[in-house]
């Protein structure tokens, strides 16, 4: 997370154009700065090949959390921003937990920044090549904060000595080539007292000027630490710098903690026990929330408390130093304190307790997206009575609103639903979670924008129904999958997972499950060019919809079936197939469907060098699309019929039915985009 450090009043992110985040106050570091655009213009060399290297170079900052190296980065790429026309992009690369963020997601991140899709569960590879193929043309600026090892920076380097990138690490990047560290330390004392003097206000500084002094010492001169320190005293106006650097030194010594970490432990554990009992339960039950970013509700249901309580909390924590304001009324818990917390909820709060609060801020996650999904169904539906029995501060007042607070929660909804999953004792809950998010996101984006989420979230679907021994859940999570995989071209993938959930249909006894992956199965091996397979498949999943008499099912297979057969040349097997699904969709009153199967029929009786009869089906499928007032595919049907007249050597009639064709068109679209629609159907 973002250390709190020479950067004050202001947290978050910023957008591409690499405008700073919120209202940012630096302090000191002259030296490094000088030292960190020096190197930007040194002539570096590959130093394997003994030539200019081809890649982006990397700016190290290097330095332990609380020292103020994400600031002195953010200062940094502010002041060269303007250098770069596509602007600036950010990435975390650690967790606040301390695990290394995957390379995949960070990458699909960028790749979402810069306004480029990535496939739906594309690998690590793939994803990087894409993403160095982006950069290829673009002259961008890359911050990677909190790089937990040089691997992670490597497989983000753009190939472009046009980029930058500045990476921020504990320590040195071994391994990739030409890279200096900047290495931060405690602020020089003068720049550690102007800190201190926007907290304090400058009287009490110049009264005890000692005093301030003895103050940045005993914080190691680390932003961190002098920023508590600086809210303590401006909660405490009445206070002078002297009471504060007596009690800093009243505290007593933590030998066990190393001793670079002890001022801003010291200065932590001052500010923390300052706090009233219900505060401080709340700011230790925020080491809890997903991504260390919390707004009210979060704290609210991880605390037990009202909202409004909750905001108040937030907004008291902030003023000490002890979180950050982010984006839309959200907070962000500095990485730095992120272990003092965990620390104090271990040795504070009982096991039992802390789970409670984990339940109750996913439940509540839950019932908001909840929420945000029936926001957007019509006036009077039951998703919407349901909505209106909901306490006012769920609701949303509009599909805007709640598109808008989807937008900027997803980091941490995906995070929640990863930390529902990986925690192991709320798969229930984690499901609910995992199912709510998915129905938000596609009421919300669609199931084509939102699919490279879906797709996660299906995997993680998938994970808790094996640890559990969940069959239908699993057939479920596979068909989604492989649904997904199959979008996206990577048709064998798809197959296996098809099959996969064939399987687990079964064991489950879902027929439902196991028709949907049969059918599936006929529909790779189809994709793949296997038609014997796939009409076998097909047939299979025919059967069983036979035999359960789902007559919808039935006559979507025999038009399936009579696809492959018309694909493979046997023509007599496809009109038959396409006849029964039309006789299938007539009995289901689905006038279209019957018009449209009459349709492949008579491609299929045209294929066979019948002409009279295709003819004569053309013409029985033109009735039918006029009967179901299908504007589109009556034009549709017409030119096709007109195309068969005009084999028939008739071009006059031809002539007629295009004609006709145009008439219903209108501003429906070209007569191309008409043809092309019923190809596809």
């Amino acid at each position: 997370m973002t250390d709190q450090a020479v950067d004050i009043g202001g947290a978050g992110g910023a957008d591409r154009s690499g405008a700073r985040p919120g209202h940012r106050l630096f302090f000191g570091r002259v030296r490094e700065l000088k030292e960190l655009r020096a190197d930007i213009a040194r002539a570096g060399l590959d130093t394997l090949a003994g030539r200019p290297s081809p890649r982006a170079r990397v700016l190290l900052i290097a330095g332990r959390p609380g020292s103020g190296r994400t600031a002195l980065a953010e200062e940094l790429v502010g002041d060269l921003a303007r250098g770069y026309r596509d602007g600036v992009l950010r990435a975390r690369l650690t967790e606040p937990g301390g695990a290394p963020v995957p390379v995949e997601r960070v990458a699909r991140g960028l790749l979402d920044r810069l306004g480029v899709p990535a496939p739906a569960g594309a690998g690590e590879d793939e994803l990087t090549q894409l993403l160095r193929e982006t950069f290829t043309d673009r002259r961008a600026l890359l911050l990677l904060d909190d790089a937990a090892n040089a691997e992670q920076v490597d497989a983000l380097l753009p190939d472009n000595p046009a980029c930058l990138v500045v990476a921020v690490a504990e320590g040195p990047l071994t391994g990739i080539p030409d890279v200096r560290p900047c290495t931060v330390g405690g602020l020089d004392a003068k720049s550690a007292i102007e800190l201190l003097d926007r907290f304090t206000g400058s009287v009490r500084i110049t009264v005890d000027p000692q005093a301030a002094e003895t103050l940045t010492e005993l914080c190691g001169g680390q932003p961190a630490a002098l920023v508590l320190a600086g809210g303590w005293l401006a909660a405490r106006p009445m206070s002078s710098v002297a009471d504060l650097t007596k009690r800093l030194r009243s505290l007593p010594d933590e030998p066990d903690r190393p001793a670079a970490t002890r001022p801003l432990a010291r200065a932590f554990r001052l500010a923390y026990e300052a706090l009233p009992a219900p505060a401080a339960r709340t700011l230790r039950l925020l080491a809890l929330a997903p991504v260390g970013i919390a707004d009210a509700h979060t704290a609210s249901a991880l605390a037990g408390c009202s909202v409004s309580a909750a905001r108040t909390a937030l907004e008291g924590f902030a003023a000490a130093g002890l979180v950050h304001e982010a984006d839309d009324e959200q907070y962000e818990v500095p990485g730095c304190l992120l272990p003092l917390l965990r620390e104090r909820l271990e040795s504070e709060d009982r096991p039992a307790e802390v789970q409670l609060a984990r339940a109750r801020m996913l439940e509540r996650t839950v019932r908001l997206l909840q929420s945000c999904r029936a926001v957007t169904e019509p006036e009077g539906s039951p998703a919407r009575r349901k909505l209106a029995g909901l306490p006012r501060a769920l609701r949303f007042t509009g599909p805007e609103a709640a598109a808008a607070w989807l937008r900027t929660r997803q980091p941490a909804l995906l995070a929640a639903a990863r930390v529902a999953v990986d925690d192991g004792d709320l798969d229930t809950l984690a499901r609910r979670l995992v199912a709510a998010l998915v129905r938000a996101l596609a009421a919300h984006r669609g199931t084509e924008e939102a699919a490279p989420e879906l797709y996660g979230l299906h995997q993680l679907v998938l994970d808790v129904a094996e640890r559990r021994g969940l069959h239908r859940e699993r057939a479920a999570a596979l068909l989604n999958l492989a649904d997904l995989d199959a979008r996206t071209g990577r048709t064998a993938d798809a197959l296996a997972r098809y099959r996969a959930a064939l399987d687990a249909g079964r064991l489950a006894n879902d027929p439902y499950a196991i028709g949907r992956a049969m059918e599936s199965v006929g529909g790779a091996h189809q994709a793949l060019g296997d038609w014997q397979r796939a009409a076998d498949w097909y047939g299979r999943a025919l059967s069983q919809r036979l035999a359960r008499d789902e007559r919808a099912d039935q006559a979507r297979l025999y038009g399936r079936l009579g696809a492959v057969h018309t694909y493979e040349g046997r023509y007599g097997e496809a009109l038959r197939n396409w006849r029964a699904a039309a006789a299938g969709y007539r009995r289901l009153g689905d006038l279209a469907g019957h018009a449209r199967a009459l349709s492949e029929a008579a491609r299929v009786q045209e294929y066979a060098g019948r002409p009279q009869e295709c003819l004569r089906t053309c013409e029985e499928a033109v009735e039918w699309a006029r009967r179901a007032k299908d504007v589109r595919l009556l034009a549709a049907l017409q030119l096709r019929l007109a195309d068969t007249l005009d084999r028939l050597g008739d071009p006059a009639a031809a002539r007629l039915h295009r004609a006709a064709a145009d008439r219903l068109l209108g501003t429906e679209g070209s007569a191309y985009e008409i043809r092309s629609a019923s190809a596809k159907d």
